[in-house]
């Protein structure tokens, strides 16, 4: 049996694999096409102009939903892990909200483009990166406080690492856009895809965009920490029927069937 048939460890891998897979096939679209300079544009950027903003918009969609339902399995896996340990289950409830919220964002981000409404793109990066960033934070400190029993001291160190490599890139971007937007390098920025190295700007340009791409690499390499956690971990839908036919009738009688979605166990 292969590593990614194991469980559940399929999707945090093809949420990881997808995503990459958006961000290098519009950026590689955008560069043949020459909508954008090829060193090192924003993500955002390779997606705004047809066809690759096709491409960019319904990748991202589906990565959306591959990080919801790779967040809702740590969610259950975290839970049955630690039926009766309320600080950690509340935290794991804190955890399943802020990732979804970050998925949702994730979806704004898709599909509002950078160039056409700036604002709300925005609003999906701060949901998407910012609220993810608390999550891997709630994740990290999961982490911490179900080592040693649980898990090993190495995975919470991997996942502070992960956090601490976003962390940075956050303040790393946030503060070269505040400078590359404050209005010294002229006006209307935002919608500039070409820059010559020896305009002004240049230099926060280029900090803003390697902070960005680090950025979004350091939440992929955090979930490539969940592969050998889901490993472990399968789920069962289980159907109730209330009766014997689809027709109006009295309740006859309940059947409950548990059907395997996937291989794994717990």
């Amino acid at each position: 049996m292969w590593w990614f048939q194991q469980g559940l460890s399929f999707l945090p891998a093809a949420l990881v694999v997808w995503s990459a897979a958006s961000f290098v096939f519009s950026y590689i679209t955008a560069i043949a096409l020459h909508h954008v300079d090829p060193l090192v544009p924003y993500i955002s950027d390779t997606g705004t102009i047809p066809p690759e903003r096709c491409l960019f918009g319904i990748m991202l969609n589906i990565s959306a939903f591959l990080g919801m339902a790779t967040m809702y399995v740590r969610y259950k896996q975290v839970y049955a892990l630690n039926p009766e340990k309320s600080k950690i289950i509340k935290l794991n409830k804190i955890g399943l909200t802020l990732g979804l919220m970050s998925c949702f964002g994730l979806c704004i981000i898709a599909n509002f483009q950078k160039c056409i409404l700036y604002y709300i793109h925005v609003v999906g990066a701060c949901l998407t990166f910012g609220v993810g960033a608390i999550y891997m934070l709630v994740q990290t400190v999961l982490s911490y406080l179900m080592q040693p029993e649980v898990h090993s001291k190495d995975i919470f160190w991997i996942r502070l690492t992960m956090l601490l490599w976003c962390c940075s890139s956050i303040v790393s971007m946030f503060v070269s856009s505040v400078v590359l937007y404050s209005g010294l390098y002229g006006t209307n920025l935002v919608q500039k895809l070409h820059w010559d190295p020896q305009e002004k700007g240049y230099t926060a340009h280029i900090i803003s965009t390697v902070s960005e791409w680090s950025l979004a690499f350091s939440f992929l390499s955090f979930f490539l920490t969940y592969i050998r956690d889901f490993q472990k971990i399968s789920l069962r839908a289980v159907v109730s029927l209330h009766g014997q036919t689809l027709y109006n009738s009295p309740q006859s009688f309940v059947t409950d069937e548990q059907t395997l979605l996937t291989a794994g166990s717990i």
